[in-house]
Order: C-alpha cells, then structure tokens, then sequence
C-alpha cells in the first residue's frame, strides 16, 4: 500500500500541474463523454442542495477561489455524517468476483466487487432491465415521516448492480435518517465515528471529485490508517489518495480519485439510452454519490428513497 500511495502522490501532483494548462470545458459534453463543463456543475450542485438541505455550498479560502466557479459556490460540503461500523465488520468480498470496469485498457479501472457473483453474474449488456423516467413532477421526495425502512447495513451497491436494477436511485435528506438499527446493534459496534463529506469540480478530469476527512467519537481527527478502515480495501488500494484540499489549507484529505467517473457515467447513460430515455445533467451529483457508495459503504449519506429513471 505504501508504494501505491506513492505512486498515487506523484501522479497527483503531475496532474496538478497539468490542470494548470487544460482549458475550462465550455461546451457541453455529459451525453457523449460523461464528463461536465463547471456551469453544470454549478447547476447540478444547486439541484442536490434543492433536495437535500444538509449538503451547502461553500466559498472555501478567497485566495484559493477558482474563477471558473462562483466565488459562493467553489464546493459542496455535508458535515457530521455518521460511520457505524468498520469495512471488515460488514465485509464479504471474495477475490473471486472483482472486474474493473475499464474504458481505455489501463489497470485504473473501476472495480466491481461482485461482477461474478451468482445473484449478478453475467455479462451487464444482457441483464439491464427495461427502464422508465419520470417527469419531474413525479419525482417526489420523501418526508421524515413517510419515509420508508430499508436495510442500511447491507452491501454497498456496485456499478453493475447498480445499473442491473434499471438505475433505481433514492433521494433523501441523510439528515433524517433512522439510527435505530445502528443503535440496537451488536455490542461489538463502536461509537459512531463521523465524516464530513466534500465535492469539488475537477478541472483536469472534467468530473466532481468527492473528499472525506474523519473524526472519532471526540470529533478527534482520525489517522490515515483509521480512515482506511472505513474504506472498501478493494477501492482503498487503487482509487483512494491523500491530497490537499485545493479549496482551503490544512492537512491532506482523503480523495476518491476522478480518473474514471467519467466513463461510468457514460456507461450509465448508455445504459439509460437503451432504454429510449436520456438522462439530464443536473442529476449527475446524485448519481454520483450513489456508485461512489461502492467505496464508503459504511459512512452513511446514502439514507434515500426510490424514484425511477
């Protein structure tokens, strides 16, 4: 892990550099690549917060301001979400089962942790159920009160399984999630630990990039080392860098890295197209959230409810 880490680190600040000398992306490119111009991800920004009050927008440190954004607007931010227990506690991967699911031949690719297993076998093209998409008027969102139960606790979703259930996303407040299973469970649950959860625009990668710093039951920091118990082992080892925060100064974050959201997000377009519908842009934060999933499955921003696409 330690050389990966390295390795991760000079790559890093390679495209650090790099992004200096990439244009900003002005015209619309999401139905064809996947990837976002920053006006939409300013308009895909306010649809998350529109829908779920406890992700803001922030400013971040003037100096760092990037012009291309709002200076109000630089990224998102959710504080204080719960992480009940440990990847080892819930994890049942099998070495057997992983793909990366890779666009351009590299070993970078995203991985599937389940792709052969028995109940989502087979090849993703011949499993993709036929799929609908609601107007926006019937995309109506959950009260506390008329918001349904669901098995929290239970394995992350997966890219192929994600798009195997007709892209069924949930949008919810996680502000108003139900603690109570996490209350009542085994003695061997330690407190909750908390994360505070950010989402920037990369500029190189034309994508968000999500950023998570964690703290223990005292709002302590936690080490490096504590935060990867918290991460899927199969992601930790590839997509997971420490960097710094390109929007305020401080220690290094833990970073999903951008590299392949966007061919994901293509394919899930793809997928949705097969279907004879399009998917809008101002959707691509929720979605978004949902396959990063795969690798944080135990930090729990994630309480939603379904509506179809």
């Amino acid at each position: 892990m330690a050389m990966q880490n390295v390795f991760n680190n000079v790559k890093s600040t390679a495209f650090g550099v790099a992004e200096k000398f990439v244009p900003i992306l002005k015209a619309s490119k999401f139905q064809e690549t996947g990837v976002i111009t920053p006006d939409e991800f300013v308009a895909a920004g306010d649809h998350l917060v529109h829908h779920c009050p406890t992700w803001q927008w922030a400013g971040g440190d003037e100096s760092k301001s990037k012009s291309y954004l709002p200076k109000d607007k630089q990224f998102l931010i959710t504080k204080n979400v719960p992480c009940y227990k440990r990847v080892k506690q819930m994890d049942t991967h099998n070495n057997s089962q992983e793909k990366v699911v890779d666009a351009d031949g590299s070993d970078e690719g995203w991985v599937d942790t389940h792709h052969y297993s028995e109940a989502g076998g087979g090849d993703l093209t011949n499993q993709v159920s036929e799929m609908t998409l609601e107007t926006p008027a019937a995309q109506s969102f959950a009260k506390t009160d008329d918001i349904d139960d669901e098995d929290d606790d239970g394995e992350a979703l997966d890219m192929d399984e994600f798009e195997e259930q007709g892209l069924t996303l949930e949008v919810k407040d996680p502000g108003t999630a139900d603690v109570s299973q996490a209350q009542a469970a085994d003695n061997d649950i330690i407190q909750a630990r908390t994360y505070d959860l950010r989402i920037t625009y990369d500029k190189f990668y034309q994508t968000p990039r999500l950023w998570l710093t964690g703290y223990d039951e005292s709002r302590k920091s936690l080490t490096v080392d504590l935060m990867y118990e918290d991460f899927s082992e199969d992601h930790a080892n590839k997509t997971i860098t420490m960097e710094p925060f390109p929007h305020i100064p401080g220690p290094p974050m833990a970073s999903v890295h951008p590299c392949k959201h966007a061919a994901v997000m293509k394919k899930i377009i793809e997928t949705v197209a097969e279907g004879g519908n399009s998917l809008g842009v101002h959707m691509y934060i929720m979605i978004f959230l949902k396959f990063v999933q795969a690798i944080i499955p135990t930090i729990e921003y994630d309480f939603t409810r379904n509506f179809s696409m």
